[in-house]
């Protein structure tokens, strides 16, 4: 617990001072950081942090359900979403000790369906995101939106794919899809379900007794919170909505329903040096971060990152579902374990957790509480800009509150780190992506003074280039007739139908269980602004269109996590 320092005293004045007002409580201080969610009208979230294996903080804010006026308390159940990645993987490396599998054999050797593409990944590089599988969830989305897929279609959407993301290790892109095989492989092998296996497994012998597997939000399972999603109502009030995500079988990428006391049970048992669950060799395993084929090494290892704060190790996967969120996180050499789970509270559960280290361990952290961003006063030349890349990836710059901001694929631009002195990069490996980074030089202005026409970029440590987009992009009445018509995509197993509604070019899609409406907005001849209308998900992409001299012969598009994906003009 942090400690308040003696401040130094001076020569006494003749002026009485004012007595000091008496330092906050460690208690008093962590209520201040969710004092936003302490409230009676909205959703909110449960918080449980242990230090050296007392629990020193537990606390429920805000309503788990607005619905029935129920509150939250510590023992409210909430999803956890995608921090169930890491139970999968030690899933996957249990059956691996009992011989059962080998986790670098090709995921093939257990589900033959899957196409080869362009290369078997092993099933340990599921595990670290470096499969190169597109992911069903992007694949189910576009295609049809937020409407609920049945039993079998995340499957189904795996196996229909004729291209991926990359060939296996060459690069690092999160992918629910791959978990969702995992869960599958688990089924096969252990000759039970996935859900089953971890109950047996791992959830009873650390007496997680309110945690199990719920694989649709349409079940309702006693004392769990209901999920919120905002969105906003009359008179700029925020009015709310259930968060139901769009399929029936969500599993290991992301089905587990906890409590912040089991999770504080598992989170020392994680970091203990002699574990209930999984040898010593497969928490090494469960540890050790993802080395690329090029031999760079990445942030993540098997469901868990592993980062520096301030110079501390954290070990740690946050989750989001539709209307919650979830950070998992421990500080190991310090004994510090730090559980947030909202329900449609409107914070930052990230951020939150480092506030929690930095009131705990105020005398360990050392670094600066934030990375050193790039002025954009240095960078004013490339205000607007936007280049697309040999693989179809749109990346732009913009000023972020006087930051140089970065934008992927159209979307909203975030700031950019400066590394050192040479290299500008954005820090989408927090979200197992990437790296991707600029070198200074690169960014300067050409002789003109104008942003310059062509910018290498390296990601995962492989260098493409970008070429400049025009400063005023056509008009998209006159360059987008040549679209209009309709298009087929076997890998999303979606037809589209591109067309003018008013002066308003338009891209229908429609696949087999709903629909989603986008825009298009010209950017080039050949490359189109993609925004998706849709409030519970909304996006934004380039896309290309494919020339057969000149005629459209089809286009192509990617999401963050589904790349390339492909339509083909239908006959007229």
């Amino acid at each position: 617990m942090a400690t308040t320092k003696k401040r130094k005293t001076s020569t006494p004045s003749a002026t009485p001072m004012a007595p000091m007002a008496p330092a906050k409580t460690t208690m008093a201080a962590l209520d201040e950081l969710f004092a936003s969610v302490n409230r009676s009208d909205a959703p909110g979230l449960v918080v449980g942090v242990s230090l050296k294996g007392k629990t020193v903080y537990r606390r429920g804010f805000g309503l788990a359900s607005i619905e029935h006026a129920v509150a939250n308390t510590p023992a409210t159940r909430m999803r956890i979403g995608s921090v169930t990645k890491h139970f999968t993987c030690l899933a996957i490396l249990l059956l691996a000790e009992e011989g059962k599998l080998d986790a670098d054999a090709p995921v093939t050797r257990y589900l033959p369906e899957l196409p080869s593409l362009l290369g078997v990944p092993t099933l340990r590089q599921l595990m670290n995101h470096t499969s190169g599988y597109r992911c069903y969830v992007d694949i189910e989305t576009t295609g049809g939106g937020m409407n609920t897929q049945p039993t079998g279609k995340a499957f189904a959407a795996q196996v229909q794919q004729t291209g991926a993301n990359f060939a296996p290790g060459e690069f690092q892109l999160y992918c629910n899809g791959s978990f969702h095989l995992l869960s599958i492989v688990v089924d096969r092998v252990s000759g039970m379900p996935f859900e089953q296996f971890l109950h047996e497994r791992i959830f009873t012998p650390l007496s997680m007794n309110d945690t199990t597997c719920v694989t649709s939000d349409l079940e309702i399972l006693p004392g769990m919170a209901t999920l919120h999603v905002a969105r906003p109502g009359p008179a700029g009030t925020i009015a709310w909505r259930r968060g139901i995500f769009m399929t029936e079988e969500m599993r290991g990428e992301g089905s587990i329903v906890s409590t912040v006391d089991d999770m504080l049970r598992w989170l020392a048992h994680l970091r203990a040096p002699s574990k209930v669950v999984g040898s010593a060799e497969t928490w090494r395993q469960m540890t050790t971060t993802a080395t690329l084929n090029n031999g760079l090494t990445t942030p993540y290892a098997l469901g868990l990152f592993r980062h520096d704060y301030r110079g501390l190790e954290t070990i740690y996967h946050h989750g989001a579902v539709i209307g919650g969120m979830c950070q998992m996180l421990t500080v190991p050499a310090q004994g510090l374990d730090i559980i947030i789970i909202t329900n449609g509270g409107l914070v930052n559960h990230i951020e939150l957790s480092k506030r929690i280290i930095d009131t705990l361990l105020s005398e360990q952290v050392i670094g600066d509480v934030a990375p050193k961003m790039a002025d954009f006063k240095d960078y004013e030349h490339l205000a607007g800009t936007h280049y697309i890349g040999e693989d179809g990836i749109a990346f732009g710059f913009a000023d972020v509150g006087g930051k140089l901001g970065g934008s992927m694929l159209f979307s909203p631009p975030a700031p950019m780190w400066r590394d050192e002195v040479t290299q500008i990069r954005i820090a989408f490996e927090d979200a197992a992506m990437g790296p991707f980074s600029f070198n200074v030089k690169d960014l300067a202005a050409n002789a003109q003074g104008k942003a310059p026409a062509v910018i290498p970029i390296s990601v995962c440590g492989h260098v493409s280039r970008l070429k400049r987009l025009p400063a005023k992009p056509p008009a998209t009445a006159k360059v987008g007739l040549p679209l209009v018509g309709g298009y087929r995509s076997d890998d999303l197993d979606a037809q589209a139908e591109i067309a003018f509604e008013g002066d308003t070019l338009t891209l229908h899609m429609v696949g087999g269980y709903g629909t989603r409406h986008m825009v298009l907005e010209a950017a080039s001849k050949s490359v189109f602004r993609l925004t998706v209308r849709d409030l519970l998900l909304p996006g934004t992409s380039a896309l290309n269109v494919e020339w057969d001299g000149d005629m459209v012969a089809g286009f192509h598009f990617s999401t963050t996590r589904a790349r390339q994906l492909r339509f083909k003009r239908l006959p007229a």
